[in-house]
């Protein structure tokens, strides 16, 4: 379906995307992940034919998007300040692309019934925009895109503008729309929870190139990089000295672990809490203690560590934690 092949980009001489390629298959959610400044909505206008890479291709179905205006693309894009029209009601917001395309009467009215319908906006058809809350007004935003029957859809931070409550309705929601309608999509965040919840596959943007690209099971299991590590806040990053083959000193003790680095050596280890049977048990000087709903994070050395048992400050403790090697 949709491929980009060794994509680049930059500004003022400065690469904001470096040899970018990755595919999106009929079906399939792909979360482009990534801090501000990433690079993640510069991919997605070039997609949409709003902005143009300096090289490498955009294509669809094995044809260069190139010389195809963004109207004659036929993708669905949904922003993140909705870009609703305020003068037009529910009903016209959602049929707009439709009358555009000189749909006959009937079939607009049937399909803006059906996208409404799927949506939950039934009986919000002659509403306001204006009177919606934030989470109505995204859902008229989707259904307005979905309403040309895209060949794809392309989501930039859709759902930045809403609270948390809202924020979890709405991706509910928009998942289920997705596995229904089987249309493929782009999906801009810088939200981990998010791309964690939407997505079939990840990619994780870091200074302008794709260092991750998985399924979020096999990212979250081995994330690899410390930046990757760092932006979905997994476990405890520390730092620690190759003293001799397969032994890591750190402030937390040694590990016995190969991060193939020589003897003498800095390196980067991921400590993640496992249970006792998977894990290594780790002795930690409790210096400060948080409550959490119903497990009390303690804080030492600069890690966080959960625990059931409420301990004291300058208690000693131990945690079980799995260690893996970062890049």
């Amino acid at each position: 379906m949709l491929e980009l092949r060794n994509v680049s980009k930059s500004f003022n001489q400065k690469n904001v995307l470096k040899d970018i390629s990755f595919k999106i298959k009929k079906g399939e959610t792909v979360c482009l992940l990534g801090a501000s400044g990433s690079g993640k909505s510069t991919i997605l206008k070039m997609t949409a034919g709003l902005d143009f890479p300096d090289g490498g291709q955009i294509l669809f179905g094995g044809i260069d998007l190139a010389p195809t205006p963004p109207h004659l693309r036929n993708f669905g894009l949904v922003f993140q300040d909705f870009n609703l029209f305020p003068h037009l009601n529910v009903f016209e917001n959602i049929a707009f692309g439709l009358k555009m395309r000189n749909l006959p009467q009937d079939e607009i009215k049937l399909r803006v019934g059906e996208l409404l319908k799927k949506t939950g906006l039934s009986g919000f058809e002659h509403r306001r925009v204006t009177d919606l809350s934030g989470g109505e007004q995204q859902r008229v935003a989707l259904a307005r895109a979905l309403a040309p029957q895209p060949r794809l859809l392309m989501l930039d931070e859709p759902l930045g503008a809403l609270d948390t409550a809202l924020k979890e309705d709405v991706l509910n929601q928009l998942r289920n729309i997705l596995h229904e309608t089987n249309i493929p999509a782009l999906y801009v965040t810088h939200d981990a929870e998010e791309a964690f919840a939407i997505a079939d596959r990840i990619l994780i943007l870091h200074n302008g190139l794709i260092i991750r690209d998985d399924t979020p099971e096999n990212i979250w299991k081995n994330p690899k990089y410390v930046a990757v590590a760092k932006l979905l806040g997994i476990g405890n990053i520390i730092e620690g000295e190759v003293i001799a083959k397969n032994k890591i000193k750190t402030e937390f003790g040694i590990f016995d672990i190969d991060c193939k680095q020589n003897k003498g050596e800095k390196v980067h280890l991921l400590l993640t809490q496992s249970s006792p049977a998977k894990g290594k048990a780790l002795t930690v000087k409790v210096e400060d203690i948080v409550y959490k709903q119903n497990q009390f994070e303690v804080k030492s050395r600069g890690a966080k560590f959960l625990v059931k048992e409420k301990s004291k400050i300058g208690q000693t403790i131990k945690v079980n934690v799995r260690v893996q090697c970062l890049e």
